[in-house]
């Protein structure tokens, strides 16, 4: 079992973040949020995925106008998660002009690199902090080496450069997002809001540098992290460099919440990020969401393509089922589900998940076992395999996790 850092904990409307609490999945929209209807549909939608905490852009007035009205409707439809709001230069001002905004939502994300330059940063990033002190808001300080303050950097390379034992640029860089983290943490308590009001975060592109760099957080403060890879990237590489640099971080106990930032393709599901922060946690062992589909890779044993499209068939009918499930029954998101292709593996796979099927590879006998609870309930033949056995996870679920109480 992993051993968790210790951290404090802080609570996100209803949402507990660190404490011991299970590892929350964040995710951020990509509307405009002036439009009100189309970030509404795309909050749903990632609540509907799995999405515990929604981040939303406020950058104009507009848009922080826009915010209690989709907190309003959200409520409405029943969708309780909470929203943060994602301020970058202009804030203080927004928050000002719209004390409704700051009201509607659940935390405020500051940039300490983009709160203001000079002599305006610290009495900016001082109204931020009075907002959340005045509304009872946490804060997450989200350091970016994209935005890093340059004023903090420029004196850390001067002083690096000075030192008899200088390290290299990118150990300065990674010390200097560390550092402005802890700075901004602790001027933010000097101004009035608790310790326990604040995440930290410290979002950089490179796998190395992040792990690095939370190692390093993790051992000089007890604030919740919410751990990511920033800019990603898309597809594959996106999924591969997140799920590396914060797996990672999870085996060392490291992380109270977690987001995977990928871009999707053009007109692709922004749903994605949520479904692959939700399975970098189940693999992990950490959190359960939804039954598990266990599938071979396919082999010269097996004919053809059927135990592909059957496992993909059954991967999308639980997602699809799993709302309904997840409000019906207890413990049904622990399920494990094989879908396997000839009889090397097919058989003890099958007998180790909940309910299995062996399909008949090369040779075989056209016929597939159903395993259930390790013990061999039916064999099936014939063109409608793949819906009798949907059929048969359907009742499996009906008949072996309870069913919850009447609310």
């Amino acid at each position: 079992m992993i051993e968790r850092r210790r951290s404090t904990a802080t609570t996100v409307g209803h949402v507990r973040i660190g404490g011991g609490a299970p590892i929350v999945v964040q995710s951020m929209t990509n509307t405009d949020t002036a439009d009100i209807e189309g970030t509404v549909e795309q909050v749903r939608a990632l609540a509907r995925a799995g999405s515990e905490i929604v981040r939303v852009t406020v950058n104009t007035d507009e848009a922080a106008a826009a915010v209690p009205h989709i907190r309003e409707r959200l409520d409405r439809a029943g969708v309780d998660v909470p929203l943060v709001g994602d301020f970058h230069f202009n804030g203080h001002k927004l928050l000002t002009a719209h004390p409704a905004c700051a009201e509607a939502l659940g935390k405020l994300r500051i940039n300490p690199g983009n709160v203001g330059r000079g002599s305006k940063r610290d009495p900016q990033f001082a109204e931020m902090i009075d907002i959340a002190c005045k509304y009872r808001k946490p804060v997450r300080i989200g350091v970016n080496w994209g935005s890093l303050d340059p004023e903090l950097l420029t004196r850390m390379m001067d002083e690096n450069n000075a030192s008899p034992a200088p390290r290299t640029a990118q150990e300065v860089m990674r010390a200097a997002v560390v550092e402005s983290c802890l700075q901004n943490a602790a001027r933010a308590r000097e101004l009035g809001l608790p310790g326990e009001a604040i995440v930290l975060s410290a979002k950089v592109s490179g796998v190395q540098d992040l792990i690095a760099i939370y190692r390093e957080l993790a051992a000089r403060c007890t604030y919740p992290l919410h751990v990511g890879l920033t800019e990603a990237g898309m597809g594959s590489k996106g999924i591969v460099a997140s799920t590396a640099g914060i797996g990672v971080l999870l085996q060392s106990g490291i992380g109270d919440t977690i987001r995977v930032s990928l871009t999707p393709e053009p007109g692709g599901d922004r749903t994605q990020e949520v479904i692959v922060a939700q399975e970098i946690l189940q693999t992990m062992g950490l959190r359960s969401f939804v039954p598990m589909v266990i599938a071979c890779p396919g082999c010269g044993r097996t004919t053809s393509t059927y135990f592909q499209q059957l496992a993909q068939d059954i991967q999308s009918h639980i997602r699809h089922r799993m709302p309904s499930w997840r409000k019906e029954f207890v413990g049904v998101e622990a399920m494990n589900v094989a879908v396997m292709g000839c009889v090397v593996n097919g058989p003890g796979e099958s007998k180790h998940a909940n309910i299995g099927i062996s399909l008949p590879g090369t040779g075989e006998r056209p016929v597939a076992p159903v395993y259930e609870d390790g013990e061999k309930t039916v064999t099936l033949k014939g063109e409608h395999i793949a819906e009798e056995f949907q059929q048969l996870v359907e009742a499996y679920v009906a008949r072996r996790y309870p069913r919850r109480a009447p609310a």
